[in-house]
């Protein structure tokens, strides 16, 4: 089993955010899929499906981004579901819109939503897919601002155009081909 997760915040005040792109790719996923995530359990937003012949959990925290991993490792320790399996998606400021890349582990990298899924998990050996959110323009703006700010039109385009790569990023780490994955988006 899989379990793979959007990261986000919950509300509509966040809905459109760069913060929120993991919950918008989870979203995009779902309706890939024909699911609905729309079961509260484990302190998230849920659906269960197939990808290929691997079952799997879609999620998105509704603990708010820094307490990610309050939810992530609810679920992990309910299926008994390893690191390895965990495939975290989220917003990555020293990207590009339009840029993803997908990594098989490694440290949060200052991200909190990681740090918490690290702490809980008690591995930072998961897969992630990384999101490109753009750095700030103006130095002075606070990070917060930023990752809280919304997208341009332009980039909401990029997004949906980047949103199938997302997803057959994802397959590629369930069927075991991550190295595909890499050499394919990276």
């Amino acid at each position: 089993m899989f379990i793979i997760a959007g990261l986000g915040n919950p509300g509509t005040d966040y809905e459109k955010t760069r913060h929120n792109v993991g919950f918008m790719a989870i979203d995009s996923i779902a309706e890939t899929l024909g699911v609905r995530i729309d079961r509260l359990k484990f302190l998230a937003l849920t659906a269960e499906c197939r990808i290929g012949t691997e079952k799997c959990l879609l999620m998105k925290p509704q603990t708010y981004m820094n307490n990610s991993g309050d939810a992530i490792g609810q679920a992990a320790r309910f299926y008994k579901v390893p690191p390895e399996n965990v495939i975290i998606i989220f917003d990555d400021i020293s990207l590009e819109p339009g840029k993803i890349r997908i990594r098989r582990k490694g440290s949060s990298g200052g991200h909190n939503g990681l740090k918490s899924i690290i702490a809980h998990l008690g591995s930072d050996n998961f897969p992630r897919v990384k999101i490109g959110v753009g750095d700030r323009l103006n130095p002075d703006k606070s990070l917060a601002d930023h990752v809280l700010g919304t997208f341009s039109k332009s980039d909401i385009k990029e997004l949906e155009q980047l949103f199938p790569k997302v997803f057959d990023s994802v397959k590629l780490i369930v069927s075991n081909n991550t190295g595909e994955a890499m050499n394919r988006y990276n």
